[in-house]
């Protein structure tokens, strides 16, 4: 009995042991070089593109996005908005652009962007979308008014 118990003991140091001209070492992979991510924000341009396509002064402007106009002086210095700027600026384009696509003209849409609309209750939707709630109301008129909906 005690053989029979050396052998299996014997069999399992070899499989245990590397195999003649087999190297256990890995190759070395050559690394990527990675480059740093982007910053965040938009550049300080985008924010006057939008000024320049809502046709506002840079005070209307900084007033409906509820900033300052310190903060908007700091962040031309720096080229960059902060992530929070950006989705402000972001979301006035995007209802900028949607407002272009239903009344067919960029002269069209701020006109409507900038008078008081009945379906918001008297408000002037670049007003009204100072909050995320407001941006929201403001493009589901606009998607109401695009279904042909009467408000």
């Amino acid at each position: 009995m005690k053989t029979a118990t050396k052998r299996k003991s014997a069999k399992a140091g070899k499989s245990a042991r590397a195999r003649p001209g087999t190297s256990r070492k890995t190759k070395a992979v050559p690394r990527k070089k990675v480059s740093p991510p982007p910053p965040p924000g938009l550049e300080f341009g985008e924010f006057e593109a939008l000024r320049r396509q809502l046709d506002l002064s840079l005070g209307e402007l900084t007033a409906r996005l509820g900033l300052s106009r310190a903060t908007i002086q700091k962040r031309k210095a720096t080229g960059r908005l902060t992530p929070d700027e950006s989705g402000k600026v972001v979301c006035f384009a995007r209802l900028l652009g949607h407002a272009v696509h239903l009344f067919g003209g960029l002269d069209e849409a701020r006109q409507w962007l900038k008078a008081p609309q009945r379906g918001l209750h008297g408000a002037v939707p670049l007003d009204y979308a100072k909050t995320e709630l407001g941006a929201r109301e403001v493009e589901n008129l606009l998607t109401q008014l695009d279904y042909g909906i009467k408000v």
